[in-house]
C-alpha cells in the first residue's frame, strides 16, 4: 500500500470516529552517516524509519496524535484517541484546514538525485579525504573529525478536503573540523557543505582544507578594547541576520504581538535597494517545495522589496488571526501543528566586493563566528558572543576572540550594506554584510 493510500485509510477512520475534518502526514526516511577521526572510522550508522501524524478537528477543537508504528490495524484506535482528545480541549476560533490547498507537480524542483544510494565505503572515503586535507594544512595539529552523509526522505500529506500529494528528496553532506596550535592556545574551526544532488557537492578535500586554513588563521587571538565601530559579517554568519528577520515577521509572533516589527508592515525596514527573497521554487534548493505543510501551493516572494517590508510569513491559522490569506509558509512535522517559517531565504547581493565594502574602515570588526542566542525578538535587542578579526585601514588584521557585539536589530537592519559575494549554500544565505555603529565589548 502506498503512503497516500495509508493516509487516506487513516482519514477515513478519523471521519468514522467523529472528526469533522482531518489531515495526516507520513514521513519515511533512510539515512547513512560516517564519522572519521585521525584516520579511523569512529561511527557508522544507517537508519530507516516512518513517522505518522494525524490531526483531527471536532468543530473548532483539534488534537494531534503521532506514532512510529505505521500499521493499518491500529488506525481505528489511533483515530478514536485523537477524536477523544479533541473533544476535551478548548475551542480555537482560528483552527481548521487550509483554504486553497491543491497538489502541484514537484518534478521541476529536481529534488530527487537519480544516482544510487552511496555505500559505506564511498562515505568513508569522502570523510577521509576531508580530514586528510585538513590535517595537511601547515599549523593544524589535531582533528575533531570529518563526517559524510546521505539521506532520502519521502513526505506525504493527505487532507479530508481532498488534497493528496507526496514528495521525495535526497541530501548529501560532508564536513570537517580542525584544530590548530597546542595547549590552551589551540583554536578550532570547521567547514561543511550540503546539497540535494551529489553532483553539486563541493569536493571533500576542499572542505577539509578550508576547515584547516580557517583554524590556523585564528591562532593567537587578542581581546580588543571596547569600541563602537562598523561590523562586517562573513557570509557564514551573515545569514543569521536573515534568520532574525524571519523570526520577527513570523505570523504567529505577529498575531501575538511579540515581535518588534509588529507595526512595520508596508514601511521601510532596510535601506533602499535591499531585497530579501523567499524562494521555495529554486531548483535543487535545500528547502524547496511546491506546496507547504498544509498543501497550499508555494511561490517566490520578496519579503523585503527596496527596503520595504511587504508581507508576513503566514500559515492558515496565523493568517486567520490577522485577517489575511496564507502565504504558503506552513511547516509541519508529525508531532505538532503547522507553524510558519521560511524556505530558501536569501538577500540579493550589492554592487561592491567585500574588499571594497571594507576599504574605508579605519578600525572595524570582521565576524566569522557567533556564540549564544542573546537576541530578544520582542524588543529587538541584540547581543552575541563573537570571534573573528580586526579590520585596520580596510584590511583584515589580527584575530580576536572573547568579545561581544551588541546593537538593536531595527538599527542594524536600517544601516546594513551587502557585498556582491552571495553563494547558495545553506538554505538561508546572505553575502558579506556590513553593519554600521555596533558596540564591540572587549577588554
Amino acid at each position: 500500500m502506498s503512503q497516500l493510500d495509508l493516509l487516506a485509510d487513516l482519514l477515513a477512520r478519523a471521519r468514522a470516529a467523529g472528526a469533522d475534518a482531518a489531515d495526516a502526514v507520513l514521513v519515511a526516511g533512510t539515512a547513512l552517516s560516517v564519522q572519521r577521526r585521525l584516520g579511523r572510522t569512529e561511527h557508522l550508522e544507517r537508519s530507516e524509519g516512518r513517522d505518522l501524524g494525524l490531526r483531527v478537528f471536532v468543530g473548532r477543537r483539534s488534537a494531534i496524535v503521532s506514532s512510529s508504528a505505521v500499521d493499518p490495524a491500529g488506525f481505528a484506535a489511533l483515530a478514536e484517541r485523537a477524536v477523544a482528545m479533541a473533544r476535551v480541549v478548548p475551542e480555537d476560533p482560528f483552527a481548521g484546514l487550509a483554504e486553497g490547498a491543491r497538489a502541484v507537480d514537484p518534478a521541476p524542483l529536481d529534488l530527487l538525485d537519480p544516482t544510487d544510494e552511496p555505500d559505506a565505503a564511498a562515505l568513508i572515503a569522502r570523510a577521509g579525504a576531508a580530514e586528510e586535507a585538513a590535517l595537511a594544512v601547515a599549523g593544524v595539529t589535531n582533528s575533531e573529525g570529518a563526517e559524510a552523509g546521505f539521506g532520502r526522505t519521502e513526505v506525504s500529506l493527505v487532507t479530508s478536503a481532498g488534497f493528496a500529494a507526496s514528495v521525495t528528496r535526497t541530501s548529501h553532506s560532508v564536513s570537517a573540523t580542525a584544530l590548530a596550535g597546542s595547549g590552551t592556545a589551540m583554536q578550532r574551526d570547521y567547514d561543511y557543505h550540503s546539497t540535494v544532488h551529489l553532483a553539486d557537492l563541493e569536493d571533500a578535500a576542499a572542505i577539509g582544507r578550508s576547515a584547516g586554513e580557517r583554524a590556523v588563521t585564528r591562532l593567537n587571538p587578542v581581546r580588543p578594547r571596547t569600541a563602537k565601530l562598523p561590523v562586517v559579517y562573513d557570509p557564514r554568519v551573515a545569514s543569521s541576520l536573515l534568520g532574525h528577520l524571519a523570526g520577527a515577521i513570523n505570523g504567529a509572533s505577529v498575531a501575538r504581538g511579540t515581535t518588534f516589527l509588529k507595526d512595520r508592515l508596508g514601511s521601510r525596514v532596510f535601506p533602499a535597494g535591499i531585497t530579501i527573497i523567499d524562494d521555495p521554487l529554486r531548483r535543487r534548493g535545500l528547502r524547496s517545495r511546491s506546496f507547504d505543510g498544509e498543501g497550499v501551493p508555494t511561490a517566490q516572494r520578496s519579503l523585503i522589496d527596496d527596503g520595504v517590508l511587504t508581507t508576513w510569513l503566514l500559515d492558515s491559522r496565523s493568517a486567520r488571526q490577522l485577517g489575511l490569506a496564507s502565504t504558503a509558509h506552513a511547516w509541519r512535522g508529525t508531532g505538532g501543528p503547522p507553524a510558519p517559517g521560511p524556505s530558501n531565504l536569501y538577500m540579493r547581493p550589492g554592487p561592491l566586493s567585500p574588499a571594497a565594502l571594507m576599504a574605508d574602515i579605519r578600525e572595524g570588526l570582521y565576524v566569522t563566528e557567533l556564540i549564544g542566542m542573546g537576541v530578544n525578538g520582542l524588543t529587538g535587542d541584540y547581543s552575541r558572543g563573537a570571534a573573528g578579526f580586526m579590520i585596520r585601514d580596510g584590511a583584515i588584521a589580527e584575530p580576536v576572540a572573547e568579545i561581544t557585539i551588541a546593537g538593536h536589530l531595527a538599527e542594524m537592519f536600517a544601516h546594513l550594506i551587502p557585498a556582491d559575494d552571495l553563494r547558495f549554500r545553506r538554505g538561508t544565505d546572505a553575502p558579506t554584510i556590513r553593519v554600521e555603529g555596533m558596540t564591540m565589548a572587549g577588554a
